[in-house]
């Protein structure tokens, strides 16, 4: 597929290239630690409380508040550990998120932006952290806790580079082009 170039001259194509995934990110992994020895400890304990107990409507009681706690402490955070997640492809960013309401973000590369990298303690032990892409709005958008947020900024940089907005070129031309101070009213 072909176009014409931004600047409209006859003749002159260029190609497009179709978007490319360049990585799809989750948060880090390390955020269902504490859910799943929640889980290994409440099987601990079903095993060893459940059938144990004299009346049977206690053991239906401790098994019902088993899986009341898996289903809370292990299920729910393993589902919002997995609905939210993150899309870098050649020309945007796509962040998904939301259980039962989805919300669906894009942010173009082509737009330009400031990458930051923000990580806190554990964070730097494990090479992930924070990456906070300021848009120019009020509050910026900020993909939490991702593994190799160093990896990740530089290539969100790399891909802003690559992104060609054809107004954007134009007007870094127009502003580059030293002032002719011998010009009066437009004319020379």
């Amino acid at each position: 597929m072909t176009h014409a170039t931004p600047g409209g001259v006859p003749g002159a194509a260029q190609t497009v290239q179709p978007e490319a995934v360049v990585a799809r990110l989750r948060s880090h992994g390390r955020a269902l630690v504490l859910p799943c020895v929640v889980l290994v400890a409440d099987a601990a304990a079903l095993g060893y409380f459940g059938g144990t107990l004299p009346e049977a409507w206690q053991n239906w009681l401790v098994l019902a508040g088993a899986v009341l706690v898996a289903v809370v402490l292990f299920l729910l955070p393993l589902i919002a550990w997995l609905g939210r997640n993150y899309t870098i492809t050649t020309r945007r960013i796509v962040l998904r998120g939301g259980v039962f309401v989805r919300t669906r973000q894009e942010l173009l590369h082509s737009r330009g932006y400031d990458v930051t990298v923000r990580k806190n303690g554990l964070q730097g032990m494990f090479g992930s952290g924070d990456v906070l892409i300021n848009t120019g709005l009020e509050h910026p958008v900020v993909l939490r806790d991702v593994p190799g947020a160093n990896l990740v900024q530089a290539t969100l940089n790399d891909l802003m580079e690559l992104a060609v907005n054809p107004v954007a070129t134009r007007r870094q031309r127009e502003q580059s082009r030293p002032g002719d101070e011998t010009t009066l009213l437009g004319r020379r």
